[in-house]
């Protein structure tokens, strides 16, 4: 043994602000946090779910949230912690009203994704895993968004924008900023962040519908499988 300790390089990355204990959970929210346990034959399988309610509510991870959810699920805060900070889609600080998030993996690079995010953080004057001091907007740098066929990709508050460009970037938190109706590609109005959670979390906005799910470009294979008549072989007897 060398005597010389371990350093982190990420001293911030998976931890939760527990200094920050204010929170908007109510009677209300821990009923439905109950409720989503309910629909569990395991309650314990809705704590994702209960954490992006948690995020609806309070517009992050909070030392409340956790307690809660460890509460009414019969588990340790530590391991409640843990899940929470396992995924990217929780917050360990507040985010923003809308959360932007730009793909900067392979083909979305390729494509300009480096240069878009440069754009956008230049922009809001704010790096990934900020938000901005007007709680307006967040930004992430996301992993592959499985759209390589829109590439560059960005997502707004989980919906899709495809195909863009810093023009349309910039023209997005504009319109964005000045609570001006923004639709995604292939989704619904845009809303906030909070609400989509609250969405995630399994409460419906009724808005399901709304919107295309498909674009062209997923959809161009089949298009040209039916112009030509062409048909996924009949499968034989095993």
């Amino acid at each position: 043994m060398s005597g010389h300790e371990f350093q982190s390089f990420f001293p911030d990355s998976g931890s939760v602000d527990m200094t920050d204990t204010s929170t908007n959970i109510d009677a209300t929210t821990l009923a439905e946090m109950r409720q989503l346990a309910g629909r569990y034959p395991e309650a314990r399988s809705a704590l994702l779910p209960m954490l992006h309610l948690v995020q609806s509510v309070d517009g992050r991870i909070s030392p409340a949230g956790i307690e809660a959810c460890a509460d009414i699920l019969g588990i340790t805060t530590a391991q409640v912690s843990g899940v929470a900070t396992f995924y990217t889609m929780y917050r360990r600080r507040p985010g923003g009203k809308h959360h932007i998030g730009v793909c900067t993996t392979a083909l979305c690079a390729v494509m300009g994704g480096d240069h878009l995010l440069e754009q956008v953080s230049e922009k809001l004057g704010i790096g990934p895993d900020e938000t901005t001091p007007d709680g307006k907007f967040s930004l992430e740098r996301l992993e592959c968004n499985a759209a390589c066929d829109f590439a560059p990709v960005m997502m707004v508050n989980w919906e899709f924008m495809d195909n863009m460009t810093p023009a349309k970037a910039q023209q997005l938190i504009d319109d964005l900023a000045a609570d001006a109706e923004v639709t995604s590609t292939r989704g619904a109005t845009i809303t906030s962040w909070r609400e989509a959670e609250r969405v995630l979390a399994g409460f419906s906005d009724g808005r399901a519908d709304e919107g295309p799910s498909a674009g062209e470009a997923s959809l161009l294979g089949k298009k040209i499988a039916d112009e030509k008549g062409w048909a996924a072989p009949k499968g034989g007897k095993a």
